[in-house]
C-alpha cells in the first residue's frame, strides 16, 4: 500500500520552513503532495500556477513529490487524494492552539485522516510568508532575504514586490 500524505498551505511564497518540512515529510510517505490552497477572496502575492512553479524549483531534486492546487477544504483535498494523513508544520508554539482546533474539526469532518504534526527546527521557527515578504519590501539585501526564502526564488519575489 502506497502511504500518501498530503501537507497543505498557501506557500505564499514558499519558505525555507515549508522547504524544511517538505522535505523530512518526504521520508515518512511513499507520496508526499504538497495542495497549495487557492483561496479567492484572499489577496496573494503569486498566482497558483507561479506557486506551482516556484516550489518545484526549489524541490526539483525530491522524486516522491506532487504538488497539485485545491479550493475548499483542506481535508476534503486530502481525501480526494486518497491520503491517510495530513501534514502540518508547527513553528511557535502559539501556533499549537489553531492547528489543534483545525485537527479537531478536520476528525470531524473525516476520522480517517489523521494529522502528522512536524515542529520546525529551531533555526526555522520564526519564518512565516508575510515575514519574509516585510523584509524583502524593506531591504534590499539579497543575502539577509536567503534566510527566510530559498536563494533560487528571490529574483521572483523581488519582481513580484516591485510590480505590485
Amino acid at each position: 500500500m502506497n502511504r500518501i500524505g498530503v501537507y497543505t498551505g498557501s506557500f505564499d511564497p514558499v519558505t525555507l520552513g515549508h522547504l524544511h518540512i517538505i522535505r523530512r515529510a518526504t521520508r515518512l510517505f511513499d507520496e508526499l503532495i504538497v495542495g497549495i490552497g487557492i483561496n479567492a477572496d484572499k489577496r496573494s502575492l503569486f498566482e497558483s500556477q507561479e506557486r506551482i512553479e516556484l516550489i518545484a524549483e526549489v524541490t526539483r531534486d525530491i522524486p516522491n513529490l506532487r504538488i497539485e492546487t485545491f479550493d475548499g477544504l483542506a481535508v476534503d483535498f486530502v481525501r480526494n487524494c486518497n491520503a491517510a494523513a495530513m501534514v502540518r508544520g508547527i513553528r511557535p508554539l502559539t501556533d499549537i492552539a489553531g492547528e489543534f482546533t483545525m485537527m479537531m474539526a478536520n476528525r470531524q469532518l473525516d476520522d480517517s485522516i489523521e494529522t502528522v504534526f512536524l515542529m520546525a527546527d529551531e533555526e526555522y521557527a520564526h519564518i512565516s510568508s508575510s515575514l519574509l515578504k516585510q523584509i524583502a519590501e524593506l531591504s534590499d539585501d539579497d543575502l539577509r532575504l536567503a534566510k527566510f526564502v530559498p536563494a533560487a526564488i528571490i529574483p521572483q519575489l523581488r519582481e513580484k514586490l516591485r510590480l505590485r
